[in-house]
C-alpha cells in the first residue's frame, strides 16, 4: 500500500480537517477498517493536490487563490456529511471547465464515481439563465434534476452556488443582481425540495441582501434590537420546558431557540401586511426526543404549561409533507403573553428536517438507531449513493428519491435555443418539433439542424440539455416522411397544413373528381360556375368554388356536408331548373323532417337556422357555440344534435342522417341573448390566489361561471378545468386573450372533441 505525502500550501487558509489529512497520511494501519479510512483520505488528498496545482496561479475576484473556492466547496459538503467521492468531486468540480483537463483523466486518476459527479455539475454549469420569467425558472428547476442522474450532482453545485454568494461582494453590480435572481428563483428551490433547509434559508438570505440591500438593512437593525430580550425570554421557557420533561421522565436530547431567518420575516411581513413589530414568532424552541410517543407527550406537558393558541397546531408526524419532513408544531402563548412557536421532533425528524433525504442514508446504516448528538462527527450523514445502491439496498430512500423526479416532470425533455432559452418538449421529440415550436415558418423551412454543435438527422431524439440550433433555407419546405418521426400535435397540424395549401392543385382535382362523383359529369362545368355552387361554398364557409373544391380534395371539409348544403340550396329555388343534377335518393325519414322545416315558419330569435319547429339540442362532445361551422344530426328520440363540423362522432354518422343548419345572426342582436356552456382547461403556476385572479378577469367581461374544479400536486402546475357560459366564439377568443395575460398562465384551451389554435391559445 503506497502512502501519500502532501505539504500544506502557505498561499491559503485551509480547514483542520483538510490539513490532518494533508499531514498525516502514513498513520493508518493496514487492518481492515483502516484501510477503507485509508483509501478515503487518499481520495481526497489526491484530489487537492491534483486540483491545487492546475488551479496554480489563478485568482479569485476577491484576490484570493481560486484554489480557496474548491476548497471551501468541499468543506461545505463534508459538514452535510458528504462521502469522499463527493468531497473530492466539489475539490474537482472546476478543473474540466477551467483547465485543460479532460473528463477521461479524472476518470483514470479518481475512478467512474468522480468522473460522473465532476461531469455532471460541469454540464449544469454550462447553462445560460438568460430568461428570467418565472415559468422558465421553473423549467430549469425541473431540467436540474432530470439532467442530475445522480442527485449528488446537485447537492455539490448547491454548495458551489453557496460559496459564490458568500463571495458576492467581489463582482460587478449588475453581475451580484444576477446572480442573486438566480439563486432565488432556481438554487433556494431546488435546496426546499430536497429538504436542505441548511442551504435554503442561507442562499435566501444572500440573495435578499443583494437584491434589496435596503431592506435586508432594516431587517437586520430591527432584528438585532430585539435580539437580547428575546434570548432571555427564550431561555426562561426553555427551563420551565426542561424540568417539566424531566419531571416526567421524558429524556430530552435538545431544547434550543431557533431564530428565523431575515427572509422568511419579510416574506411574512409583506404576505400579512404587518410591520415588524406585529410580528411575534420571530424565534421558535426546537424540543427533540427520543421516540414518536414522547412528542406527543412532549405536546402535552407544553399544552399544560403555557396556554395554547387554537387554530396553530399542525401534526405533520401523522401526515408528514411531501419532502418527508416530520415534527409536530404548536403555537402557545408565552411568559410575556406573546405567541411562541414549539416544535417537537425525533433525532431522525431533525436530521431530515436539517439534511434532507441524507437523513435517510445514515439512519439505515446505523440499523435504525437514533441516539447520538447531531455534533459528533462520526454522526454525519453519508450523502447520496448511486442509484444502483438505492435500488438494491435503499428502497425506501429510492421511492422518495422518484417521488421528488416524478413530481419535477421527469419525463419532460428540456432543451436550450442557442440564446439560452429553455423549451420544454414531449418525450422523443425531434428538432423538427423544436423547430416548429419556435416559430411555423421556422419548421416550414428548416433544412437541418445542429444539436451540441453538430449536424445531426431531423429525426435524432434530443436529450436534455441538449443546444439546438435549426438551418433554415427560403426554398426548403415539410416533407410528408416528417410525420413518421415528429411527437408534438403542433408540429404534426403544421405540417399537414403546408401540405394543404402547397398542394393545391392536387387537392382542387380531387375535390372536383370527389364531387364529379356524386352529381355526374353531365352539365357539372356549367355546375360549378353556377349561382348555387358559388352559394354552397359560402355556406361552407369558403370564399370561392375553388376554394371549397381544396378544402373536400385534402379533407377540411366532408363530401357528405357539401352535398347537404347543395341540396338546401336547390331547394330554397322553386322550381328546379332542368339542368340541376340528380342527387341521391334521400331516406323517407330525412325527408319528412326536411319537409316539416321548410313548411315551418322561421322565427327570427331562434338561435339555429333549418331546426325551426323541431326538437334539438347541443352535442355535449363538442359544445358548438356561434361563429363556429356546425351540423345537425338526426338521433332516435332526441331530436336533432348540434355538432361542430370536423367533430370526432360525426365520423361513423350515417349520410342521410346530417341535417344542414347554421346559426341564426338575428338570434344575436335579442334583448336576451342566448349563452352556451363550453368547457376550457387552464394549467397555471400553483400559488395562492390563482384561481381568484382568474375567476375576477372573467367576471369583469360579465362571464358566467357554472363550475371549477382544481387539481393540484407537489411541485406540478395547478390544473383547472372550468364550465363557463359564452355567447359566440369571438367572446370566447376574448376570454383566452385576457387570460393569457396573466405571467402565472402556462398553457389555456378548450376541452372537447376538436381543438384549433388561435395565435399561442388552443380554442
Amino acid at each position: 500500500m503506497s502512502t501519500i505525502a502532501i505539504e500544506s500550501p502557505t498561499d491559503v487558509i485551509l480547514p483542520e480537517w483538510l490539513n490532518n489529512c494533508l499531514r498525516e497520511p502514513s498513520a493508518h494501519s493496514g487492518e481492515a477498517d483502516d484501510d477503507r479510512t485509508f483509501h478515503d483520505s487518499n481520495l481526497i488528498c489526491r484530489a487537492f493536490q491534483f486540483a491545487y496545482e492546475l488551479h496554480e496561479g489563478q485568482y479569485r475576484k476577491s484576490g484570493e487563490p481560486y484554489i480557496a473556492h474548491p476548497v471551501a466547496v468541499a468543506e461545505l459538503l463534508r459538514d452535510l456529511g458528504g462521502s469522499p467521492a463527493m468531497i473530492a468531486a466539489g475539490l474537482l468540480h472546476d478543473v474540466v471547465e477551467d483547465t485543460d483537463v479532460t473528463i477521461e483523466e479524472i476518470e483514470t486518476r479518481f475512478g467512474q464515481e468522480v468522473r460522473q459527479l465532476v461531469e455532471g455539475v460541469t454540464k449544469l454549469s454550462k447553462i445560460n439563465f438568460k430568461s428570467k420569467t418565472e415559468g422558465q425558472a421553473e423549467n430549469f428547476r425541473r431540467m436540474f434534476l432530470a439532467m442530475a442522474k445522480d442527485i449528488r450532482v446537485i447537492v455539490v453545485k448547491l454548495a458551489d452556488r453557496l460559496h459564490n454568494m458568500r463571495t458576492l461582494q467581489y463582482v460587478p453590480e449588475a453581475s451580484r443582481r444576477r446572480s442573486a435572481q438566480e439563486t432565488r428563483d432556481i438554487f433556494a428551490p431546488l435546496a426546499n425540495r430536497l429538504g436542505i433547509w441548511q442551504i435554503k434559508w442561507e442562499l435566501e438570505d444572500l440573495a435578499f441582501k443583494y437584491l434589496d440591500p435596503d431592506a435586508f438593512r432594516h431587517m437586520q437593525q430591527c432584528v438585532s434590537e430585539k435580539r437580547t430580550a428575546r434570548e432571555e425570554k427564550l431561555q426562561k421557557a426553555t427551563e420551565i420546558l426542561r424540568e417539566r420533561l424531566q419531571q416526567a421522565g421524558i429524556k430530552c436530547l435538545e431544547i434550543s431557540g431557533r431564530p428565523k431567518h431575515l427572509y422568511s420575516i419579510y416574506q411574512k411581513m409583506l404576505r400579512q401586511q404587518k410591520e415588524f413589530h406585529e410580528i411575534y414568532d420571530l424565534a421558535a424552541l426546537r424540543i427533540i426526543v427520543e421516540t414518536n410517543e414522547e412528542c406527543y407527550r412532549a405536546l402535552a406537558i407544553v399544552h399544560d404549561a403555557f396556554r395554547p393558541i387554537p387554530g396553530r397546531f399542525k401534526d405533520y408526524i401523522g401526515l408528514p409533507k411531501p419532502n418527508r419532513y416530520q415534527s409536530l408544531h404548536t403555537g402557545v402563548i408565552g411568559l410575556t403573553g406573546r405567541p411562541l412557536e414549539v416544535q417537537i421532533r425525533t433525532l431522525e425528524m431533525h436530521r431530515i428536517a436539517e439534511y434532507g433525504i441524507a437523513a435517510h442514508w445514515k439512519y439505515k446504516e446505523t440499523g435504525g438507531s437514533n441516539t447520538g448528538h447531531l455534533t459528533a462527527a462520526d454522526e454525519k450523514f453519508t450523502w447520496l449513493r448511486q442509484l444502483l445502491e438505492w435500488q438494491s439496498d435503499l428502497k425506501d430512500a429510492q421511492e422518495y428519491l422518484d417521488s421528488v423526479k416524478d413530481n419535477l416532470f421527469e419525463d419532460d425533455v428540456y432543451v436550450f435555443t442557442p440564446k439560452g432559452d429553455v423549451i420544454s418538449l414531449n418525450p422523443g421529440a425531434t428538432s423538427v418539433d423544436f423547430a416548429y415550436r419556435i416559430h411555423t415558418e421556422v419548421g416550414n423551412h428548416c433544412a437541418g439542424a445542429k444539436v451540441n454543435g453538430r449536424i445531426v438527422p431531423l429525426s435524432t431524439r434530443l436529450q436534455n440539455g441538449d443546444i439546438v440550433d435549426i438551418l433554415t433555407q427560403k426554398n426548403s419546405h415539410p416533407s410528408l416522411d416528417w410525420l413518421n418521426f415528429v411527437r408534438t400535435s403542433t408540429a404534426k397540424y403544421r405540417i399537414k397544413q403546408w401540405y394543404k395549401r402547397s398542394r393545391r392543385e392536387e387537392n382542387v382535382a380531387r375535390g372536383r373528381e370527389l364531387l364529379e362523383k356524386e352529381l355526374g359529369k353531365t352539365g357539372f362545368d356549367n355546375l360549378l360556375k353556377s349561382e348555387a355552387m358559388h352559394t354552397v361554398a359560402e355556406k361552407c364557409n369558403y370564399h370561392s368554388v375553388e376554394d371549397l373544391l381544396a378544402g373536400l380534395g385534402y379533407g377540411e371539409v366532408t363530401l357528405n356536408l357539401v352535398l347537404n348544403r347543395w341540396r338546401e340550396v336547390i331547394k330554397a329555388q322553386q322550381p328546379m331548373t332542368t339542368n340541376t343534377p340528380l342527387l341521391p335518393k334521400e331516406s323517407s325519414s330525412t325527408k319528412a323532417l326536411r319537409d316539416s322545416h321548410i313548411n315551418s315558419s322561421r322565427a327570427s330569435d331562434s338561435p339555429i337556422i333549418g331546426v325551426e319547429g323541431l326538437v334539438y339540442h347541443l352535442a355535449g362532445c363538442c359544445t358548438p357555440i356561434p361563429g363556429e361551422a356546425i351540423i345537425g344530426v338526426v338521433t332516435r328520440g332526441r331530436g336533432i344534435s348540434i355538432h361542430r363540423q370536423g367533430c370526432q362522432n360525426l365520423e361513423s354518422v350515417e349520410y342521410d342522417r346530417l341535417v344542414p343548419v347554421k346559426w341564426n345572426p338575428g338570434a344575436e342582436h335579442t334583448s336576451r341573448p342566448h349563452t352556451y356552456p363550453v368547457n376550457i382547461q387552464i394549467e397555471a403556476l400553483d400559488r395562492v390566489g390563482v384561481l381568484k385572479d382568474i375567476l375576477s378577469r372573467l367576471s369583469d367581461q360579465g362571464i358566467n361561471v357554472r363550475h371549477a374544479q382544481v387539481k393540484t400536486a407537489s411541485g406540478q402546475p395547478a390544473l383547472m378545468d372550468l364550465g363557463i357560459d359564452i355567447r359566440d366564439r369571438s367572446q370566447l377568443e376574448q376570454v383566452f386573450t385576457q387570460i393569457k395575460k396573466m405571467s402565472d398562465i402556462l398553457n389555456i384551451r378548450r376541452v372537447g372533441q376538436i381543438e384549433e389554435s388561435v395565435g399561442n391559445q388552443s380554442l
